[in-house]
């Protein structure tokens, strides 16, 4: 089982990087279809680098769990990486802008991948050693939709506080 869980995360990894890539492209790549921006970047805040982060996992995740079905914490352990993941995205970027006032863009790129390579450790280390009990895992789930939910909303319903604020154009959220 060890074997495999290794894998299948190596690949949640790759994957999810790939996927997080290709999303911070397709909104332009599409001519800012608004099919595709609840998934995809539409600007460069720091909310849409964590909605890059949230839908590759979470597609993974539901991939991944029709091979898991033993294991009864499985959207508990999801809902943990995805959180650290989601969660690392703005404490990383705050706290070196807050400390050097500028990130160059080869450390937000790594910013993304460091989150996506944490949220697949913790992952990782809770299949193996079972440390996390889940009693409800469809709350988990639940909560996981919420968190998608709550990306497509605010896509087109933008809360006007810095964390949706592109630092590029200083506007918020779709400007075409």
């Amino acid at each position: 089982m060890k074997r495999v869980l290794s894998r299948w995360q190596w690949m949640g990894f790759a994957l999810s990087s790939l996927g997080g890539t290709l999303l911070h492209f397709l909104y332009d790549l599409t001519d800012k279809s608004v099919l595709i921006a609840p998934f995809s970047g539409v600007n460069e805040s720091t909310w849409e680098h964590m909605k890059l982060l949230f839908f590759p996992l979470f597609i993974f995740a539901l991939v991944q769990s029709r091979y898991f079905k033993e294991c009864k914490n499985y959207w508990c352990v999801k809902l943990a990486g995805i959180a650290t993941g989601l969660i690392l995205i703005p404490v990383l970027f705050y706290t070196y802008n807050g400390a050097f006032g500028r990130s160059p863009d080869w450390l937000n790129i790594a910013i993304f991948f460091v989150s996506v390579g944490a949220a697949f450790l913790l992952e990782t280390r809770l299949f193996k050693n079972g440390g996390l009990r889940c009693k409800k895992p469809w709350l988990a789930f639940g909560v996981i939709c919420l968190i998608g939910a709550t990306f497509i909303a605010f896509t087109f319903a933008v809360p006007q506080i810095p964390l949706f604020k592109d630092p590029l154009t200083g506007t918020y959220g779709i400007t075409d």
